[in-house]
């Protein structure tokens, strides 16, 4: 057992031997000598961070007696904050369905009675599957704390997301959007269709996550690897984010000089596409988009990181230029699919 020392008093961190998920042990020292076992990391540096947070903050250690209420209390101040916004409010409305187990000592909680808050909470998919990934967040930090030994939340199961009903938009949709590209909100839903945003991203992007010299745009949200993200902008809707530039407002998506929220946008979007005689989601937009690129050929790591998807051929995400390059020529790829798509409509027609 290898141990590091540290200044007296501030704990320490120590390997066990043997082959382990996470064989750093980290102790605290106690008033009248020995140790209390603060948690266990999988890394020295994590086991650093871990005691770091004690000393700054120490939480009740006393495992045997902490209930589902505290835990999840602890949870909510030391780990949710790392998590995004949505995420947070997704797991605080999952953690109500959980009052039967308040106050139950949380080592004492079996997989079946995790499971019987998902399967009786009244609730369809995305709460289900809320309602599961708040367990697994809490068996984690109750694993880290020496509270549990095992993670019952791995054995939960919820109700599977139904097949996703969104259609993409028709090389004949593209060339409708483009014939009307000169009027009022078209503009928008071109940008859309070629750079995969969703909707709240875009209307989130401001001129300054707008680099015309590097032919990028910079924003997202909602997931780590969706965060500020890098997306090439195409050639055909280049013009159309210049315009938007020049107008001068504080979002790179304004209406009369002001920003605009989801729901203002989701009307001028249903008017357009009344107009137009489409029937298409905001979304489908960025479905259109990773169909079309796919179809197209494009390089798969280039699409996930585009999109802001968690991509296997991934080994990090530093954006070099060699990789900025590859975004782009993938962007373009937009084009030559619905191209191609167009040709072999004809060719079918004959």
């Amino acid at each position: 057992m290898f141990i590091t020392k540290l200044p007296n008093n501030y704990g320490s961190i120590s390997k066990l031997s043997g082959k382990r998920r996470r064989p750093y042990v980290v102790r605290k020292s106690k008033e009248g000598g020995g140790f209390t076992i603060v948690g266990y990391a999988a890394t020295r540096e994590e086991g650093l961070e871990l005691l770091a947070q004690f000393n700054r903050d120490p939480w009740d250690i006393d495992r045997a007696k902490l209930t589902l209420q505290q835990l999840y209390d602890l949870w909510t101040e030391k780990k949710a904050p790392k998590l995004g916004k949505a995420n947070q409010d997704s797991l605080r409305a999952a953690f109500k369905h959980c009052s039967a187990l308040l106050n139950r000592p949380y080592k004492e909680i079996k997989a079946f009675e995790m499971q019987d808050t998902i399967d009786g909470c009244g609730r369809g998919y995305s709460t289900q599957g809320a309602i599961k990934n708040l367990w697994n967040h809490l068996d984690k930090f109750a694993l880290e704390m020496d509270i549990i030994t095992r993670c019952y939340s791995d054995l939960l199961t919820s109700t599977a997301a139904p097949p996703t009903s969104r259609t993409v938009f028709t090389p004949g949709e593209v060339q409708t959007l483009w014939d009307h590209a000169g009027e009022p909100w078209v503009d928008t839903v071109l940008i859309f269709v070629y750079s995969g945003w969703r909707i709240s991203e875009l209307l989130a992007l401001t001129p300054a996550d707008v680099d015309l010299q590097a032919g990028t745009m910079k924003g997202g949200t909602k997931t780590k690897a969706g965060k500020n993200r890098i997306v090439p902008i195409h050639s055909r809707i280049r013009p159309m984010v210049e315009r938007r530039m020049a107008e001068g407002g504080p979002q790179l998506i304004c209406s009369k000089g002001k920003p605009i929220s989801d729901q203002q946008y989701r009307r001028f979007w249903a008017e357009l596409m009344d107009t137009l005689h489409m029937k298409h989601t905001p979304h489908e937009c960025r479905h259109t988009f990773e169909t079309r690129l796919d179809s197209a050929g494009a390089n798969r790591k280039c699409i996930d990181l585009m999109m802001g998807h968690v991509s296997k051929d991934v080994g990090n995400r530093v954006y070099n230029h060699k990789t900025l390059e590859e975004l782009k020529t993938a962007a373009q790829l937009f084009t030559l699919c619905v191209k191609l798509a167009s040709v072999e409509k004809l060719l079918e027609e004959k």
